[in-house]
């Protein structure tokens, strides 16, 4: 597994799946090597049933991703793997290292990252190259949402496998964790990602402002470079509370706890966060883009993306009719139990292996 900042995931969609994927593969019975960055992944970092491979990386914004997929692509390619799998479109520009030597490659694109705003012209035609790489370089191409897949079929006429991203079953939750940050179940609103400009919070944020609601709005996440967050903070009034990156148990609270779960995005491949918003039976409210749709079905509620002022009056229904938001919260807990297991991504994931390996 090659292209991710590493396992154990912290941060990161794209960790994320490849943790849970590599965990279900091993218990599949298949031998999982992943390479880590090393200021991400420490020395005593471990997975159960993963190979961790950690090697530097030059940590600036647009050389952290190219030079340790660099290393890793020319560490792994003499190797005798029988996949070489490459994450995201910036290292499927490397992928070429592993075929010349006749490598059997998988790409997955877990979004168009060159639609992302945060990357100047030079940085967006790099990622456009992954893109063509991904549809024409790879044995096998995965996307993540029924969206890409139509987007690879009609732009490449290339034929994708789709394997969504999924979530674990919730277990036992603690309440109490909400304690250490001031709050009470059910008297807060929750939005969880990085803190990005196309995760949209700058619009909720302006829409909460206007509502004078008297529940916190919380914020869970980090801006890798500070900008982003400095604006926020910048816009915010005492009302919105930036707690930086939860993980683990007190996540789980997080999305327990929400009286509503705010999906602002105007950019997604299929948000790993939104899923466990879902498998937590929290009422959602979600940007109208397609990958949102897709995932949350007719189990939530909308608003045009960017749209300040729809978003603004939903927050302002929402707070009022909680028992609509447990009804929709309900049928989001089965949506995801129903389509959306890291076995059944393992499983799919698996007879693209073997697949690409018998093309």
């Amino acid at each position: 597994m090659i292209g991710l900042k590493g396992v154990p995931a912290l941060h990161g969609g794209v960790e994320r799946h490849v943790e849970e994927l590599g965990r279900g593969l091993a218990r599949r019975g298949h031998d999982v090597t992943v390479y880590c960055r090393r200021y991400y992944t420490p020395p005593d970092g471990s997975v159960g049933g993963l190979k961790l491979r950690r090697l530097p990386s030059v940590n600036t914004k647009h050389l952290d991703a190219w030079t340790h997929t660099l290393l890793a692509s020319l560490d792994a390619a003499p190797r005798p793997f029988d996949i070489y799998h490459y994450h995201a479109l910036g290292p499927a520009t490397l992928a070429f290292i592993p075929r010349l030597l006749g490598k059997c490659v998988v790409v997955t694109v877990h979004g168009l990252d060159w639609r992302r705003e945060k990357w100047g012209p030079l940085a967006s035609a790099y990622l456009r190259l992954g893109e063509r790489a991904a549809a024409r370089l790879a044995s096998r191409t995965i996307v993540v949402s029924r969206e890409l897949e139509r987007y690879f079929a009609r732009r490449y006429r290339r034929r994708t496998a789709y394997v969504p991203n999924a979530v674990s079953a919730p277990g036992p939750v603690n309440l109490e964790d909400l304690k250490t940050y001031g709050l009470e179940p059910g008297r807060y609103i929750l939005t969880v990602g990085r803190l990005v400009p196309e995760k949209g919070i700058h619009l909720l944020l302006e829409a909460y402002r206007d509502t004078r609601a008297d529940v916190p709005l919380v914020v869970v996440g980090d801006d890798p470079y500070g900008k982003y967050l400095a604006q926020l903070k910048g816009t915010a009034d005492e009302r919105v509370r930036f707690v930086g990156y939860v993980y683990g148990p007190p996540l789980a609270a997080f999305f327990a706890g929400a009286y509503l779960y705010v999906q602002p995005s105007t950019l997604e491949g299929l948000s790993i966060a939104l899923l466990e918003a879902m498998s937590h039976g929290a009422g959602v409210l979600a940007s109208d883009i397609p990958a949102n749709v897709e995932a949350l079905g007719d189990a939530g509620f909308y608003f045009p993306s960017g749209d300040v002022a729809s978003l603004r009056e939903q927050l302002r229904r929402l707070i009022r009719v909680p028992e609509e938001l447990k009804e929709k919260g309900a049928a989001a807990e089965r949506r995801v139990a129903d389509l959306y297991s890291w076995e059944e991504v393992a499983r799919r994931t698996e007879a693209v292996y073997e697949a690409a390996r018998g093309s």
